[in-house]
């Protein structure tokens, strides 16, 4: 009989290059099912894609502009159309939540304060918005820009995809969708805010908030 992995084990990934979106996909789905029956420990996994949209499960046909410029994947993830490319850190973050008490408002609370504490390390104030999932930044005028995205699915009582936070991507990539369906709000990044900083320190800040910020939510 398998032995459940203990609960605070948690497997720390990064990924080399550019991980294809099916490949990813695949590899969580395989690893939740693993999760599920204790055959496994829990992942975070760190990684950038090649340019590419995805299709939350509430995504809406008005808000892509241009189907034809990156490829389009239709994911079970909650949320709309977002933006994945190079320059861009995404965490996908498989937790049995079933075992740490089932509370999925406290772990999405607990990827934006994540995202809020990284982004505190560079100087950078992250806030969230009711009403609007994800990390936004106020900048002059009154203009509120979007910097990291959270999208999240539940499967056998454990919870995968995740949060990716705009480091230095292409921020005009953006521009053949409605990201996350706000229309009245820009995107930023930590490149675009004047923050120089590289892949490796962003990777240091989220696995040192990680316990604090997410696991901290679930007790």
């Amino acid at each position: 009989m398998t032995q459940p992995t203990p609960i605070n084990e948690i497997e720390w990934r990064t990924e080399p290059g550019l991980c294809a979106y099916p490949h990813a996909v695949e590899t969580m789905e395989a690893r939740v099912a693993a999760i599920a029956v204790g055959a496994a420990p829990e992942m975070a996994w760190l990684l950038e894609h090649p340019s590419l949209y995805t299709a939350g499960t509430s995504a809406r046909d008005q808000d892509l502009f241009a189907p034809a410029r990156f490829p389009v994947h239709r994911t079970g993830r909650g949320g709309q159309y977002t933006y994945h490319g190079p320059g861009q850190r995404v965490a996908y973050v498989m937790l049995n939540l079933a075992r740490r008490g089932g509370d999925l408002h406290a772990y999405v609370s607990g990827l934006e304060h994540w995202l809020i504490a990284v982004l505190a390390d560079f100087s950078v104030r992250g806030e969230v918005r009711k009403g609007r999932v994800g990390v936004w930044v106020a900048r002059e005028g009154g203009r509120e820009d979007k910097i990291a995205a959270i999208g999240v699915r539940v499967r056998r009582g454990v919870c995968y995809h995740g949060v990716s936070l705009n480091v230095a991507p292409e921020l005009a990539h953006f521009s053949g969708i409605v990201p996350c369906g706000i229309r009245e709000h820009g995107v930023t990044s930590l490149a675009d805010l004047g923050v120089e900083v590289g892949m490796a320190e962003v990777d240091a800040a989220l696995k040192a908030r990680f316990e604090g910020a997410v696991l901290g939510a679930l007790q």
